[in-house]
């Protein structure tokens, strides 16, 4: 059987494998099937005890219908006595056909790209600068545009593109520092639509965090050998949200998946110093939104755009300024998601750096304005709180 990268990324150390429960042909009694397109009914005659879901599902089976594609919907039962005097039941069982998102990804070919990939040679070399790299709204989980294989692919590809992309910013800046910015809704999750996107969500929540942690891992495994330097910090976005109360009120602001995936990549890191001593993480703090960065001298600001309206960072970056006990009053550049789109502003020397969704579409605005997505992440480089480079990656 062909592993796919997503069966790669996905796996966890399970049980041991059991046998099936076989049924005892002396008490099993099922008599009748009957299949109509995407629905069927399974009715099971026998001893109380032997009458479940369990044996309609093995009927199923005997033949050749593979249970695990449908789901049981209803029943309706009767009762008599036996002869012996215990009770007899016949159940009818009423299936549907599994929902079609409920699919299985062939993504075999990404698996061989991510072994096969070879990144520059490692050295970890000095310098004054650093390279930004900024990404954020994959979005794992859901099937718009090219769904979870799409996304998984790009987002990989970019990372390595924006390794090899480090050589050439060599030739031009001494880059000793390599600083990722992870920028929020890194998964679709179940909470920031009060459930409404579960249908479109074929990942369990379990599996889209699992994604994002091995992405966020092959990351770390590919810059950290380059650089003396490697940190990357995480924001909580709004599908990242761990809990939601009545589909309005939060926990603490700091509860997201988001930026837990990257705390349990530094616990990696962490039992092997020897190799990962030079890197570095940074979430928000207790109950806060945002997180800052020294790079190069530049105070790089992280947050994710469901803060402000559209167009309105500059207000809310000010705001935030104004209150002197905050990072941001010293922040040179902010880096945010949210918005989807590139997005490079200015004021003075003050920078805003919006990279595109890692997600090709929402299918959603597809519908209601008519564009699909550009999706990518941005290289920028910096030292002194300047941002003379400024790059967009596409897969």
């Amino acid at each position: 059987m062909t592993t796919t990268l997503k069966d790669e990324l996905l796996a966890k150390p399970i049980g041991p494998a059991t046998p099936p429960r076989t049924t005892d042909p002396d008490k099993d009694f099922t008599r009748r099937i009957e299949v109509n397109g995407d629905e069927a009914a399974v009715t099971v005659r026998g001893p109380a005890d032997s009458v479940d879901e369990d044996a309609a599902a093995a009927y199923l089976r005997a033949q050749g219908l593979e249970p695990a594609d449908w789901t049981a919907t209803g029943f309706r039962s009767s009762e008599w006595t036996l002869p012996s005097g215990d009770t007899g039941l016949s159940t009818r069982f009423s299936f549907a056909r599994r929902a079609a998102t409920e699919r299985t990804y062939e993504i075999d070919e990404l698996l061989a790209s991510i072994r096969s990939y070879e990144p520059p040679p490692a050295r970890r070399e000095s310098g004054d600068h650093t390279m930004v790299i900024a990404l954020g709204d994959m979005q794992f989980g859901k099937i718009d545009g090219d769904g979870v294989e799409g996304t998984v692919k790009r987002t990989i590809s970019c990372l390595n593109r924006a390794a090899d992309l480090l050589a050439t910013y060599r030739l031009r800046y001494d880059i000793g520092h390599v600083h990722i910015a992870w920028c929020g809704d890194h998964i679709e999750g179940f909470e920031s639509q009060g459930g409404a996107n579960v249908w479109r969500t074929p990942l369990t929540l379990t599996e889209q965090i699992r994604l994002d942690r091995r992405v966020k891992l092959h990351a770390m495994l590919t810059f950290a050998p380059l650089v003396e330097r490697l940190t990357m910090a995480a924001v909580p976005g709004n599908h990242g949200q761990a809990v939601r109360i009545s589909g309005k009120g939060l926990t603490r602001y700091d509860d997201s998946h988001d930026t837990e995936s990257l705390i349990a990549v530094k616990d990696a890191a962490s039992l092997n110093p020897a190799l990962f001593e030079h890197v570095e993480f940074f979430v928000p703090d207790t109950d806060e939104l945002t997180v800052v960065v020294p790079c190069s001298g530049t105070v790089v600001a992280h947050a994710h755009g469901h803060q402000w309206r559209p167009g309105r960072h500059f207000d809310w970056w000010r705001g935030q300024a104004f209150n002197r006990a905050s990072a941001m009053h010293q922040a040179d550049v902010l880096i945010a998601g949210h918005l989807h789109h590139e997005h490079v502003d200015t004021d003075g020397w003050r920078t805003f750096l919006q990279p595109p969704a890692m997600e090709s579409e929402s299918t959603w605005w597809r519908h209601a304005k008519g564009t699909g997505g550009a999706p990518g992440l941005v290289v920028a480089v910096t030292k002194g709180g300047r941002v003379p480079v400024k790059e967009v990656v596409h897969a």
